[in-house]
């Protein structure tokens, strides 16, 4: 009996070790995308690949359509206030906050391709994100990409030359300083406003999303000009999550975490090529015009960006030090002299 006993002690006191780090970790977090979007699909499976990743002891609840907090730029103030754990959002909702958020969402005008942004990131870039972040007690994980975004036209997008004079939807911020460089007449509008601001000329054209994306809005109907591939904008959505929260998790459970990013990384970006590579095809046949900007034309736009960089990166250290990581790492990759 004294035997039996001293087992069952034994056995308790190997369980009281071993068992915290098997107790399940439930983390709320909040997306802007809807549930059936590539995006909205992909923080299904991000949930998914979680718990297969650290054997159960992590379990992600995913928040489609901003529905908790009730408008995508407040999602990241939820999470740094502990109501929910981490943000599925993007970064450059927050550049009211510190001018670097601008170069943590979408570098505008900058990488032409999403592998570009993502080695980066992976070359440091992380750091310096995180030195931003730490300081709102925010922690960034990783980005998903989708890729360039396309422009809707009501005239011929032909090079820079072309945008001169030309109206467009845009939204706030640095995206209209750049443009305005060029000739542009940037109006900075909501998204529902575009259909009967493209109708009535109020704009030529509008910035809405990727050409994929574009086409189901169905402006490509009236409207029969696009840039393909795209070269002026380029959002990433990130993982980041209140840094306290982080910091509790084991470093296995930060691996699988991790882990299941950079799939849900890769499965977005190229889920948006074979969906825009489909679009491609279906506007032809409706007699849109594909625009690809020049490689001459694309360094004029760059160099316009690069102005508004200069700009904005006096705003703030974080911005500066954003700023100048980003464009030494395109002299490395030979983006920009």
């Amino acid at each position: 009996m004294k035997q039996l006993t001293k087992k069952i002690a034994i056995f308790f006191a190997i369980l009281s070790l071993v068992s915290p780090a098997y107790a399940q970790i439930t983390l709320k977090a909040e997306t802007h995308h809807g549930a059936q979007t590539p995006s909205g699909k992909a923080a299904t499976q991000f949930a998914a690949d979680v718990a297969a990743n650290t054997n159960g002891r992590v379990k992600f609840v995913i928040f489609h359509s901003a529905s908790l907090t009730g408008k995508a730029p407040e999602v990241w103030n939820s999470a740094r206030s502990g109501i929910i754990d981490c943000d599925m959002t993007g970064a450059a909702y927050q550049t009211g906050k510190n001018a670097a958020f601008q170069f943590a969402g979408d570098i505008m005008g900058g990488y032409e391709t999403p592998y570009q942004m993502y080695d980066w990131l992976n070359s440091g870039g992380r750091a310096a994100l995180n030195k931003l972040y730490n300081k709102y007690d925010m922690e960034f994980i990783n980005w998903w990409i989708p890729g360039q975004e396309s422009l809707i036209s009501g005239k011929p997008l032909r090079g820079v030359a072309g945008l001169k004079d030309w109206k467009f939807r845009s939204p706030p911020g640095m995206e209209t300083e750049i443009f305005a460089f060029l000739g542009s007449k940037p109006i900075v509008m909501d998204f529902g406003e575009v259909p009967t601001a493209l109708q009535t000329g109020v704009i030529d054209g509008a910035d809405y999303s990727t050409l994929a994306n574009n086409l189901t809005t169905g402006l490509y109907d009236t409207n029969k000009h696009a840039s393909y591939p795209g070269f002026h904008s380029m959002p990433a959505d990130h993982l980041a999550c209140n840094k306290k929260k982080w910091d509790s998790l084991s470093a296995a459970d930060k691996d699988g975490i991790r882990k299941a990013m950079v799939k849900a990384a890769m499965g977005v970006t190229k889920s948006m090529e074979v969906e825009n590579e489909k679009a491609v095809k279906i506007l032809k046949e409706k007699g849109v015009t594909l625009h690809d900007f020049s490689k001459e034309d694309r360094a004029k736009f760059r160099e316009a960006s690069i102005k508004s960089w200069d700009s904005w990166k006096t705003r703030s250290p974080e911005a500066k030090l954003l700023v100048e990581s980003h464009v030494a790492y395109m002299k490395k990759i030979n983006l920009i002299k």
